[in-house]
């Protein structure tokens, strides 16, 4: 268990997301295996591991686009009974094929005023290209429009799988402050990255996942300068993990 380092003031309102032994069989394959966390922190849960270690699997079956054949989980908010509004950014970006913003006006589900949803665009710099095709801009430009098609159902948990791999600097740079920002305003993020330096920037608390199994979880200043299991330190060292 990860203890949040949150003033008490704010603790009420700390998402906590729970699993209980939770597995994943496919065809006879166990991709995910008695897997059991806590997560009470706010800001952002960064998953790290090496290719094929269930990082995707894992948020996908919290989000409920998989469902997982062991165990159990629960999402909450403290003393919130109603159900906890969930967005996802997935590694490579699904649009309408719309406008910019019409991508945004199909997501919107509170009926947000259109300056609103300028002010939304502006903030991903797109909002100069609010009337282009969607499936006409760059893979940065497509990337930060998901992103923000996803704020503007405003969640209360994010997912995001990889978002900004293989991005150019400027869209990953407006990515992680749009991230930093919604984790501000009460946003809890699980992020899953490749990149080490961005873990360093964005984590709170960190999941190392190998083979299926979380082999540690902790925060994320014990994770990067004291890593207890050997597969974390040598993915750390950039050895390759097995």
């Amino acid at each position: 268990m990860v203890t949040p380092e949150t003033p008490a003031s704010k603790q009420s309102k700390i998402l906590s997301i729970e699993t209980m032994s939770l597995g994943l069989n496919i065809r006879g394959s166990t991709l995910l295996n008695d897997i059991s966390i806590q997560v009470t922190t706010s800001g952002v849960t960064m998953i790290l591991g090496p290719n094929g270690a269930g990082k995707s699997l894992l948020i996908k079956c919290l989000h409920g686009l998989i469902e997982p054949t062991k165990g159990r989980f629960e999402i909450a908010l403290h003393r919130c009974s109603d159900p906890i509004p969930q967005a996802m950014v997935f590694q490579k970006p699904v649009l309408l094929k719309r406008s910019v913003m019409e991508n945004l006006q199909f997501a919107d589900q509170h009926s947000c005023q259109r300056t609103d949803l300028e002010q939304a665009l502006d903030a991903v710099r797109l909002l100069e290209k609010k009337d282009q095709p969607a499936t006409q801009l760059s893979g940065g430009e497509q990337q930060r429009l998901s992103l923000a098609r996803a704020l503007i159902t405003q969640p209360k948990l994010l997912f995001l799988d990889e978002p900004t791999a293989s991005l150019d600097p400027a869209s990953v740079l407006i990515i992680e402050q749009l991230i930093n920002q919604a984790s501000q305003q009460g946003v809890k993020s699980v992020f899953i990255s490749h990149d080490i330096g961005q873990a360093k920037r964005l984590a709170s608390d960190v999941i190392f996942l190998n083979r299926g199994q979380v082999t540690e979880h902790t925060d994320a200043a014990t994770f990067f300068t004291n890593p207890q299991s050997r597969e974390a330190q040598a993915y750390l060292n950039g050895e390759i993990v097995l």
